[in-house]
C-alpha cells in the first residue's frame, strides 16, 4: 500500500480513510457495508481490500445511537454446568444471527439476586431485549424492564395466567402426564428428587404435577417423599441413596431433570440395584445424556431447538414492530426407554 494511504500509528481508521484508500466515496463504503447487493463486485473488492489493509471496524456504537438499537440480545440462564439449556440457547443464537443480532449470555447459578443484577447490567450495556428462564422473579424486576421499555421473553415455561410474553411448555401438565404413566404401571410408593422449588417455578410446577397425578389416582399427595437438591449428577446420586435408606423405599423415583436422574442411575448401579426391575427412575428434558445413559432414561422430551428458534423470532418481531406478540405453547411428549416398569413383586 502507498505510504500516503496509511493511517498514522495509534489512530483508529475511519470510514473516510477506507474511502480514500479505495478511491471511492464514503457513501459507497457505507453501501458496501450495509447494502452489498447494490454494489458492483469490482467496487466491493476494492472497498474490502481497503478495510482489510487498514484494519477498519464499523462503529457499531455510533450506529446504535443513531438507530436507538444495538442489535444485541441478552439471555440469562440458571446454569452452564450441564446441557439442560444448551440446545435451546444454540438455536436461539442461530436464529438471532439470521436477523443480524448478537447474543450475550449470563448465568445466574439459580440465584435470584444475581439474576436481577445481571438483568440490570445487560440492560445498562445496551441489550435491546432479554430471554429469561421461567416466570419467578420479584415484581420490581418486571417493572424495571417495563419502565426501560426492554422486551423480555420467558422460555422453558408456559402459563396462560401469566402476563409475560412466553415461548415454552407447561411443566405442570408435562410432569403430571409422566406421573400418570408411572401410576398406571402400579407404582404407589413414589418419590421425587428436584431442584429447590422456592425460587424455581419450573421445578415447583413439576412437583405439583406429580402431586396432582397422585390426587387423581386417589392417593394422598402429601405422602409424596421429596428431596430438594441442586442440579448435578453427584447430588442426584446422593439423594437417591438417601431415598433407598428409608423404611418405606420408593419403587419409582421421579427426577426433576435428566441430570438428577442420571445421578440416581449411577447410585443405583453402585448399590447393585437393577433398573427397572428393582426400582424405576424417570427424568425430564430429554437431553442427550438421557439416551446414552447405561440404561436409557424414560423422560419428558422438551422441544429445545424449536423453543429457541420461536423465542428468537418472537423477540425480533417485538423489536421490529414495537408491539408485544402472543405467547406460544409448545407440546412435550414422553420418551419411553428402559428405566420404567411395574414395581417389583413382593
Amino acid at each position: 500500500m502507498d505510504e500516503t494511504n496509511k493511517v498514522p500509528v495509534g489512530t483508529v481508521p475511519k470510514l473516510a480513510d477506507v474511502a480514500r484508500v479505495a478511491g471511492v466515496s464514503t457513501a459507497t463504503v457505507s453501501r458496501c457495508l450495509n447494502l452489498p447487493d447494490q454494489v458492483k463486485e469490482k467496487t466491493m473488492r476494492k472497498v474490502m481490500d481497503a478495510i482489510d489493509s487498514l484494519g477498519y471496524s464499523p462503529n457499531y456504537s455510533a450506529r446504535a445511537l443513531a438507530a436507538n438499537r444495538t442489535n444485541t440480545v441478552g439471555a440469562i440462564i440458571p446454569t452452564m454446568d450441564n446441557a439442560i439449556f444448551a440446545r435451546g440457547i444454540q438455536a436461539f443464537q442461530e436464529e438471532l444471527h439470521k436477523s443480524g443480532c448478537t447474543l450475550l449470555v449470563a448465568s445466574s447459578s439459580y440465584e435470584e439476586d444475581l439474576e436481577e443484577e445481571q438483568i440490570r447490567t445487560l440492560t445498562a450495556r445496551g441489550a435491546d431485549a432479554l430471554l429469561l428462564i421461567g416466570y419467578h422473579r420479584q415484581p420490581r424486576v418486571y417493572e424495571f424492564l417495563k419502565k426501560r421499555r426492554i422486551p423480555a421473553l420467558v422460555a422453558w415455561a408456559y402459563n396462560p395466567d401469566q402476563p409475560q410474553l412466553a415461548v415454552g411448555f407447561n411443566n405442570h401438565a408435562a410432569m403430571k402426564s409422566l406421573a400418570r404413566e408411572v401410576l398406571e404401571r402400579g407404582h404407589r410408593k413414589i418419590a421425587c428428587i428436584t431442584a429447590p422449588t422456592g425460587s424455581n417455578d419450573r421445578a415447583r410446577d413439576r412437583v405439583l404435577g406429580v402431586k396432582e397425578g397422585l390426587r387423581d389416582a386417589g392417593l394422598d399427595p402429601d405422602g409424596l417423599t421429596i428431596i430438594e437438591t441442586n442440579y448435578s449428577i453427584e447430588n442426584g446420586a446422593q439423594a437417591f441413596q438417601e431415598l433407598m435408606t428409608l423404611d418405606e423405599r420408593p419403587t419409582a423415583v421421579m427426577c426433576g431433570n435428566d441430570v438428577l436422574a442420571v445421578g440416581a442411575l449411577k447410585a443405583a448401579t453402585e448399590m447393585g440395584l437393577k433398573i427397572p426391575d428393582d426400582v424405576s427412575i424417570t427424568g425430564f428434558d430429554d437431553i442427550e445424556l438421557a439416551s446414552v445413559a447405561p440404561v436409557p432414561l424414560t423422560t419428558v422430551h422438551v422441544p429445545h431447538r424449536r423453543m429457541g428458534q420461536f423465542a428468537a423470532q418472537a423477540l425480533i418481531e417485538t423489536l421490529d414492530s414495537g408491539q408485544t406478540g402472543e405467547s406460544h405453547e409448545l407440546p412435550t411428549n414422553i420418551c419411553f426407554r428402559g428405566t420404567l416398569a411395574p414395581p417389583p413383586e413382593k
